[in-house]
C-alpha cells in the first residue's frame, strides 16, 4: 500500500513537471485539468506571461513563453470566450485560457496600445499607438482580430477603458485633454469628458459609468470629470508629499484605481515611491493614508474581490490592512516589475471571471461614489 501510494505521487510530479515545461513553450498546447476554484494572477513581461496563485499567497504556478520578446503595452481577457490578448508594438495576441495555446497574432498598419475588451468577449478597441501620429482606434473582432472599423479621435491614441455593462467605451490621447466616450452599437462617439487641466493619463471608472478619475501630466493626484453630462468635476492634488522627478512617462501620478467596492481611490506617486489612498465616500476624495513602497509605482490594479492592490513594482498589498503582504518575483528571486496583470478565476480549468488592467469599480458600497450628495 505504501509503495502504492508512492508510485501515485511520483506519477502526480512528473505529470505536473511536463505541464510546467510544456506551458514554456510558445504556442504549446497545453491541457489543464485542475479541479475547483483557482484565483490566478496574470503578470506580463517582455517575453513572458507570469502566473500566481492568489491563495497560495501568491506563489508562482506557471510562466507562458510569449513569441517575441518586446514590452507588453496591454493586457485583457475575456471569460465568455476563454481568451487573453496582449498587444505590443503593431500586434495582437490572442491565447487560449484553457490551455495557454497562441490561436492567432495579427499585425496593424499603426500600432496596438493600451486596449479594452467588451464584456461578451466580442469587441476589441484598440489604440494605434501613444508613439504615433495617427488619431484613430481600431475596432477589432475578437475572434479572428478581423478590423471592423475605426474611430477618430486624437493623435497618441493611448488609453482604452470598457463598461462593465458592455454599452460604453472610453478612449483617451495621451497628447489631449479629454476623455471620448464611444457607444458600442454603432462605434460612435457620443460626447467629450473635460476639459481635464492636462493631457489625460491612466484613468478609471465607476461600475455605473457616471464617472471618471483621471490622472493629468504634471498632477501629483488626480481630477473627476461626469461620464454623462461631460463636465469637469474636482482637481484633486495630494497633500503633504512634494511633487518631484520622476524616471518613466514624465508623470508623478501614472496609475490609480478603484477598490472594486468603489469605496476608495487609490493613486500612485512616482515621485515620492508611495500610494495615497483617498475616501471616495465624500466630495471632492479626501486624502486618507499613504503608503511606502518598494520603488516608484507607474500602475495600479486591484484583484477582483478587493483583498489586494498591485501596483507595478511586485509589491501585494493587503488593501484592509494597508500592509505589504509578499512580493512578485521572477524564477531567479528578482522582484517583478509590471504594469501589465489582471486577476483570471478558473473553475475546474475553465475562467469565470476576469479582472482588469485599470482598476475599474465594481459596485458601489452604501455612501460610495455613486451617492455622493455633492454629485447629484
Amino acid at each position: 500500500m505504501f509503495h502504492t501510494q508512492l508510485m501515485i505521487v511520483a506519477l502526480m510530479l512528473a505529470t505536473a513537471c511536463v505541464s510546467a515545461r510544456a506551458s514554456e513553450t510558445p504556442g504549446q498546447k497545453v491541457v489543464r485539468t485542475e479541479l475547483g476554484d483557482q484565483h490566478l494572477l496574470y503578470v506580463a513581461g517582455k517575453a513572458s506571461i507570469r502566473v500566481f496563485d492568489i491563495d497560495s499567497g501568491h506563489t508562482f504556478v506557471r510562466k507562458v513563453k510569449l513569441p517575441a520578446d518586446r514590452k507588453i503595452r496591454g493586457i485583457t481577457a475575456s471569460a465568455a470566450t476563454q481568451r487573453l490578448f496582449l498587444s505590443y508594438d503593431q500586434s495582437l495576441a490572442c491565447i487560449d485560457l484553457k490551455t495557454d495555446e497562441i490561436l492567432w497574432i495579427r499585425q496593424y498598419a499603426s500600432g496596438a496600445d493600451r486596449m479594452a475588451i467588451t464584456p461578451d468577449g466580442r469587441t476589441i478597441y484598440m489604440p494605434s499607438g501613444f508613439w504615433t501620429d495617427t488619431p484613430y482606434w481600431y475596432v477589432i473582432d475578437a475572434t479572428s482580430g478581423d478590423v471592423i472599423t475605426r474611430i477618430d479621435f486624437h493623435a497618441a491614441a493611448h488609453n482604452t477603458l470598457a463598461g462593465l455593462d458592455g454599452r460604453r467605451v472610453y478612449l483617451a490621447s495621451r497628447q489631449h485633454n479629454t476623455i471620448a466616450v464611444v457607444d458600442t452599437a454603432d462605434h460612435h462617439i457620443v460626447r467629450e469628458v473635460g476639459p481635464f487641466g492636462d493631457s489625460v493619463r491612466p484613468f478609471t471608472i465607476d461600475r455605473a459609468g457616471r464617472r471618471v478619475f483621471a490622472t493629468v501630466s504634471d498632477l501629483l493626484g488626480f481630477e473627476i470629470g461626469d461620464l454623462e453630462t461631460g463636465k469637469h468635476l474636482a482637481r484633486i492634488a495630494v497633500s503633504g508629499f512634494k511633487q518631484g522627478p520622476v524616471k518613466r512617462h514624465h508623470c508623478p501620478s501614472h496609475g490609480i484605481g478603484l477598490t472594486p467596492d468603489e469605496s476608495e481611490v487609490w493613486v500612485v506617486d512616482a515621485s515620492n515611491q508611495r500610494l495615497h489612498i483617498f475616501d471616495n465616500g465624500v466630495f471632492p476624495p479626501s486624502q486618507l493614508s499613504s503608503i511606502e513602497l518598494s520603488g516608484p509605482p507607474y500602475w495600479i490594479t486591484f484583484g477582483i474581490d478587493g483583498r489586494y492592490a498591485y501596483p507595478s513594482t511586485g509589491d501585494v498589498i493587503d488593501v484592509l490592512t494597508r500592509l505589504i503582504v509578499t512580493t512578485l518575483r521572477k524564477n531567479n528571486g528578482k522582484r517583478l516589475h509590471s504594469e501589465q496583470m489582471l486577476e483570471i478565476d478558473f473553475r475546474d480549468g475553465v475562467a469565470v471571471r476576469v479582472g482588469d488592467q485599470f482598476g475599474v469599480g465594481r459596485g458601489a458600497t452604501p455612501g460610495g461614489s455613486l451617492n455622493h450628495p455633492g454629485l447629484q
